[in-house]
């Protein structure tokens, strides 16, 4: 979600062939009817029509969240990071409430949604697993490279930035950015105002990089 420069569509836009795309139908080119390596079958044999990777239904990635799901419409099934590496974070603000944000998050008619929402009083809700690529960053090569988190609220009052949401978000970030090995500086921790071609400015002027960067690698330090 967040506040927008100009009207345009946020989901999965660039549609270029993924990585895993490109190797295996390199690799089914170069070897004709030759069997593909063991481990490359071995994180592809889901693909096939008809078989699904085993997944707990309601699982989540982060301990303390709730589930809830989004419409599977909003983001595409993966196994990441063994198909696309993860090495981002990408914050966002809903530009509106929480229940506001579930709800489109539910619409298949959105085409949008973030693995994470993270409310004022610092609950977080997961909507979609990690190893899936959320439509949330309106750009298809940053979607597969990163996990999206929404804070509840508006780009144009930082009130609702609250003490909170900074600490439990950035509680989630650090525990992000320890399963993938992902440095907690700024060139990997992004507004969502920072994705090339993106038309969104969230999380906007108000949010305080300098105390969430700090809150971010405190708890990284801690769970160290």
């Amino acid at each position: 979600m967040g506040a927008r420069r100009a009207s345009k569509d946020s989901g999965d836009t660039d549609r270029r062939i993924g990585r895993r795309a490109l190797i295996v139908g390199g690799t089914a080119a170069a070897m004709g009817t030759a069997v593909l390596a063991r481990d490359e079958l071995g994180r592809l044999w889901w693909r096939t029509p008809g078989v699904e990777k085993p997944r707990e239904a309601g699982a989540v990635d982060y301990r303390g969240a709730r589930w809830v799901a989004a419409s599977d419409a909003n983001w595409r099934r993966a196994d990441r990071p063994d198909d696309y590496g993860i090495d981002m974070v990408v914050v966002h603000v809903t530009q509106g409430s929480y229940s506001s944000a579930v709800k489109a998050f539910q619409d298949p008619g959105h085409r949008a949604a973030t693995h994470y929402i993270v409310r004022q009083d610092g609950h977080v809700t997961q909507m979609i697993r990690e190893l899936d690529v959320a439509y949330h960053a309106g750009n298809r090569a940053y979607n597969e490279r990163s996990v999206g988190i929404e804070h509840e609220g508006f780009v144009d009052r930082p009130e609702d930035f609250t003490d909170a949401m900074y600490e439990a978000s950035a509680r989630l970030t650090a525990r992000i950015c320890a399963r993938y090995d992902i440095p907690v500086d700024r060139e990997h921790i992004i507004g969502h105002v920072e994705v090339p071609g993106t038309d969104h400015t969230d999380p906007g002027p108000h949010w305080d990089w300098d105390r969430y960067m700090k809150l971010v690698r405190r708890a990284r330090t801690a769970r160290a």
